[in-house]
């Protein structure tokens, strides 16, 4: 188990390497870069825009770049930012607990109602409910988050006359005003997860519920409630969680735009606006997280399966 931990560890690191690789240089090929932008707006000379490439380290090659920022990431310093000179650690810790919050909220609402969905459609299989169910979770599949976003937006703003604060306040300050601020964005979030999950639970429960143990608890007199909920939906669960632990890092990457949206200040909204500033130590360190995040949930995904099922860490699970 320890080699196999090591292996997908190691694994997880190379691809957070060629990710930063990747983003670094890409961000570079963009057409224009701080400096540019800030001498667009506040015209500054040409002697001085030498001078602030020269303070940002962008008169230098871009291998030298990376060297230097790696250099200072495995010392957990990941640059300054090109806009007010914070550090990028510190500019980033602040926005997290502000998207944690949008996307942890997102992934409850949309799992409970997702396995809540799921169960339905399995046990009512082949009827007009099943059929509802599954149009529902191929529609919101298919439809991104900003459109139903905005689906929302409009139907509340229509039918109710009601739409969501424009300046944000966190819970300690404005509890009532804070819900009402990220009803909108939750649900949105939570949408394409709730379908995804609905799907799987009903997939995974209509195949539990069609083994021959479950026949033999019915043949043993169990009520529909306990064979569903004790039996099928407990041999369904590890299908359910590894859907979970993805739809978290997907939701975590949708709160990009919808942050900008509803003038939320997470993550999200952080990387959008340091990308349009070419704020590169910012876009790289927020990448690096959102790719770090995904990679660690892909092997604890890994390692929950190594457990159930020793065969995986040998190589030799029936595909």
């Amino acid at each position: 188990m320890i080699g196999y931990t090591l292996r997908r560890l190691g694994y997880g690191l190379v691809v957070m390497v060629l990710v930063t690789v990747f983003v670094f240089v890409v961000m570079r090929l963009v057409p224009g870069d701080a400096v540019s932008l800030q001498l667009q707006e506040t015209g500054v000379s040409a002697e001085e825009a030498d001078a602030l490439r020269a303070q940002f380290g962008l008169d230098q090659p871009v291998w030298v770049q990376l060297g230097t920022w790696l250099a200072g990431a495995v010392q957990g310093d990941f640059g300054t930012s090109f806009y007010g000179g914070e550090p990028v650690t510190e500019l980033f810790l602040a926005r997290v607990p502000v998207t944690l919050q949008l996307g942890l909220l997102a992934i409850v609402i949309g799992a409970l109602l997702g396995i809540g969905f799921g169960i339905v459609a399995a046990v009512t299989r082949g009827t007009a409910v099943d059929a509802a169910v599954r149009v529902f979770a191929v529609a919101f599949l298919s439809v991104p988050n900003f459109v139903v976003a905005l689906l929302l937006l409009t139907f509340l703003a229509l039918w109710f006359a009601w739409s969501p604060p424009i300046v944000y306040t966190g819970p300690g300050e404005d509890p009532a005003g804070w819900l009402q601020q990220i009803a909108i964005p939750v649900l949105a979030l939570g949408t394409g997860g709730m379908a995804a999950i609905a799907r799987m639970t009903r997939s995974s429960m209509l195949e539990s519920l069609g083994s021959d143990y479950i026949r033999t608890v019915h043949a043993k007199g169990a009520r529909q409630r306990t064979v569903v909920f004790k039996h099928a939906l407990r041999n369904s669960t590890i299908a359910v969680l590894t859907l979970l632990g993805l739809e978290l890092a997907t939701v975590l990457g949708g709160t990009v735009i919808l942050e900008q949206m509803f003038a939320i200040p997470g993550t999200g909204q952080l990387i959008y606006q340091a990308v349009l500033d070419r704020d590169y130590p910012v876009v790289v360190a927020c990448t690096i997280f959102y790719a770090g995040l995904f990679v660690v949930t892909i092997i604890l995904i890994d390692l929950m399966y190594a457990l159930v099922d020793p065969r995986i860490r040998t190589g030799r699970a029936l595909s």
